[in-house]
């Protein structure tokens, strides 16, 4: 179609253009001056910070086999904006590869209200059982000491230190995960591991060099340093632990864990976030379970995040702990190898696959 070219303009269109845009903004000028003078009001137009979160495509339902009972098995997960693309893989794995995917109940802490999170959620996952629960960032304020990675030193780092007290009172067992995992495994055969009287239960690590994860200063100090005196410590990775809900409530743990992050405050004794008062309070009294539960570190170290490879072994959890994530090295197109076997449970729609279709 061909369009007639108007003559009668005596003034270029650019120009008419940006004078009727100045007349607009003259105006509208005017019109608030007058509206604030009339009703003595001070206008302050504040802008909305804007944040955009990943959109999901919906998972596939899973459904329970023939021989499943109605007995839950209860998962705790923290939801930030910033890993929620793991946690949603990460659930998506779990309904995946569990016999009983409808007995999965999940229970999310986070900060603050967040209604495009939750929406989120309920629009990917429409029949996931959950309840999300506020954490009150307030308990942790003045406790946290800086560490070596800013993310660990985020308040919601330290939500599973209070689990027992965010819990409903009759949920008598959990398994706390990280959102950096994949459970490529029934997770009811974690669930039901034997906690033979222990507060928490977890794959423990005897052949790391376990001084490394206190200070000098720490073990200098005699009284310090006998805090493992009779105990034959280990390190276990707190992203993946089975925890006796009750037994945790009657000990009092919380407050245990708090009083070396005190101490932390006054003697710098570690450099980590909230794993060095775990294995202050814990370490040499767990229940040590099978490693498979937690092919860990798979993120790299702490500060530069360099591939790993897989430890030789079975594997029913991969864990990306560490600083590298696999969504963040995948979309900057400099994968590890270890990242490939997480793409699969990923659920985040790109600009680019909604244009396609």
């Amino acid at each position: 179609m061909a369009f007639r070219r108007s003559h009668s303009l005596q003034l270029p269109i650019g120009l008419l253009s940006l004078l009727s845009t100045i007349s607009l903004i003259l105006m509208a000028t005017f019109a608030t001056t007058t509206t604030a003078a009339t009703t003595n009001v001070r206008l302050t137009f504040i802008r909305k910070p804007s944040k955009i979160l990943p959109v999901f495509r919906e998972a596939p339902v899973f459904h329970n086999g023939r021989d499943c009972t109605k007995n839950l098995v209860h998962v705790a997960m923290t939801l930030d904006s910033n890993y929620l693309r793991g946690t949603m893989a990460a659930v998506l794995s779990i309904l995946q590869h569990s016999f009983c995917p409808e007995n999965v109940f999940f229970h999310f802490l986070w900060s603050h209200y967040d209604e495009e999170i939750h929406t989120n959620i309920k629009t990917t996952f429409p029949y996931l059982r959950f309840k999300i629960y506020k954490f009150d960032s307030k308990k942790v304020r003045g406790k946290i000491s800086k560490s070596i990675r800013h993310a660990l030193d985020q308040p919601l780092n330290y939500a599973r230190v209070y689990l027992a007290d965010i819990l409903p009172v009759d949920v008598n067992r959990v398994i706390y995960l990280d959102s950096d995992i994949i459970m490529v495994d029934d997770v009811e055969k974690l669930w039901r591991v034997n906690l033979e009287g222990k507060v928490l239960a977890a794959p423990e690590y005897c052949k790391a060099n376990f001084m490394r994860y206190f200070t000098d200063e720490f073990w200098m100090d005699p009284e310090l340093s006998r805090t493992f005196m009779g105990r034959n410590p280990c390190y276990f990775n707190t992203g993946v632990m089975v925890v006796d809900v009750h037994k945790w409530r009657e000990g009092g743990y919380s407050y245990k864990v708090e009083e070396w992050m005190a101490v932390q405050k006054q003697k710098r004794i570690y450099h980590l976030g909230s794993l060095p008062p775990f294995l202050l309070v814990f370490a040499g009294n767990i229940k040590g379970i099978d490693h498979r539960w937690n092919q860990h570190g798979l993120g790299g170290d702490n500060i530069q995040g360099r591939c790993r490879s897989l430890h030789p072994g079975p594997i029913s959890l991969l864990h990306w702990s560490g600083k590298g994530k696999p969504w963040l090295r995948l979309d900057s197109r400099k994968p590890c190898t270890v990242d490939h076997l997480w793409a699969p449970y990923d659920l985040y729609r790109s600009s680019k696959r909604t244009l396609e279709g």
